[in-house]
């Protein structure tokens, strides 16, 4: 299975982009997806989580109360490794999984963590959707319903927008309108499936 990364910066719309390539008829494994799976109520990964941190980062459910993690995570940088160290290779296993059910010509995986972990190894090409910070600011806090500084927090622990498009194989500039997007997307699906079977 050729599998194709997708991944780019909170808010940058790699949401919008995988939404097109699967009305393309492209299976698309998500990693956010993925990444809940472990820590769903009941599972052991979650019970780690709780012992970790205290069971304050469970809501009255049992449930894992994500954004109590977030803000523990993004002020401690070791609480951030030991998450990883847990979660991440349960969520490589997930995906690997979920990629092999695939019966389209390619497989997409969405991560926006898909070069600062392994995921990229599970990659045969890259794809970037690229936007400026500006951009990322104002579509998140106007779909999250947070504050600005908390995006900023998040774009800075991510890897580097100049970094992350020299990784890159395919870089989809999303500044424009959703038409535009799909026709760039609509483009790219052409030229991979050109290039699969040549």
């Amino acid at each position: 299975m050729i599998v194709v990364g997708l991944t780019g910066g909170i808010g940058s719309g790699k949401s919008s982009v995988s939404e097109i390539f699967e009305g393309l008829g492209v299976k698309v494994v998500d990693a956010d997806v993925a990444s809940r799976q472990p820590v769903m109520k009941g599972q052991p990964a979650l019970k780690k989580i709780a012992e970790k941190f205290g069971s304050n980062i469970l809501n009255s459910e049992g449930e894992l109360d994500r954004r109590k993690l977030r803000e523990i995570i993004f002020k401690e940088s070791s609480a951030k490794d030991w998450l990883e160290n847990l979660l991440h290779p349960l969520i490589h296993q997930i995906l690997i999984d979920d990629l092999a059910t695939a019966s389209s010509k390619y497989a997409i995986l969405v991560s926006p963590l898909l070069f600062e972990t392994n995921q990229k190894d599970l990659c045969s090409k890259t794809i970037v959707v690229d936007t400026s910070e500006d951009n990322q600011i104002d579509r998140t806090t106007k779909r999250d319903n947070v504050e600005a500084s908390q995006i900023k927090s998040i774009i800075d622990s991510q890897i580097d927008r100049k970094s992350r498009n020299e990784l890159a194989d395919i870089i989809i500039s999303n500044d424009g309108s959703l038409q535009e997007l799909e026709e760039k997307v609509k483009k790219i699906h052409h030229d991979l499936e050109k290039e699969i079977f040549k």
